[in-house]
């Protein structure tokens, strides 16, 4: 299974891109935001998802871990497939994929063809509470308290807790003690967690 290429952008079209990686072109299908950013001659390195079925072997390609989360996520969805995948994070970036679901905002689906009232329901049911975007608010009064937020956020997602609870949570601790360890600061949300 290919995870990632690196090499040359030798052309770009509507949907796809060709990757010429030691003289070998790959065809990458991906998002029109993530084509945007490709230009024919220049190098580039892309996160790839493998679909292998019976007739053919498709490649997706992500230009972050959070588009390519999003596409997985996308696709456990009833009635979300690859191509309507692509449609919506042509359409909506990760971090807005994010807000719309958290909001329960349908309307924003609106401007993605292909999705309707229905299935932009049942994105936003299906899909609440995963993580889409590594992008939280954190709000720390100092860079070494910014720095230890990021460590314990990131240790925190690493034991399967939601990201977005973790930032309110290390938030909270923060104001509190602004002086904590990084120690105290993960036990302390562990704990919160377990209590709520």
């Amino acid at each position: 299974m290919i995870g990632k290429l690196k090499g040359l952008v030798d052309s770009s079209f509507e949907d796809h891109v060709i990757i010429d990686v030691g003289g070998v072109g790959y065809m990458v299908f991906c998002s029109s935001k993530t084509l945007s950013a490709l230009e024919p001659g220049t190098s580039c390195a892309l996160l790839i998802e493998t679909h292998v079925r019976e007739d053919h072997i498709h490649l997706f390609g992500f230009l972050n871990q959070e588009e390519k989360t999003s596409f997985t996520l996308l696709q456990s969805v009833n009635g979300i497939g690859t191509r309507v995948a692509m449609m919506i994070l042509s359409c909506l970036s990760p971090s807005e994929l994010q807000a719309a679901i958290d909001t329960k905002d349908k309307e924003v689906f609106r401007r993605v063809s292909g999705v309707g009232p229905k299935l932009a329901e049942r994105i936003i049911v299906e899909l609440k509470g995963k993580m889409f975007s590594n992008e939280v608010v954190i709000i720390a009064s100092s860079k070494q308290e910014a720095g230890i937020a990021s460590d314990a956020t990131s240790a925190l997602t690493n034991l399967g807790m939601n990201r977005t609870e973790v930032a309110s949570i290390v938030t909270n601790i923060l104001k509190q003690d602004p002086n904590i360890s990084i120690d105290n600061l993960i036990r302390t949300a562990l704990q919160t967690r377990s209590k709520s």
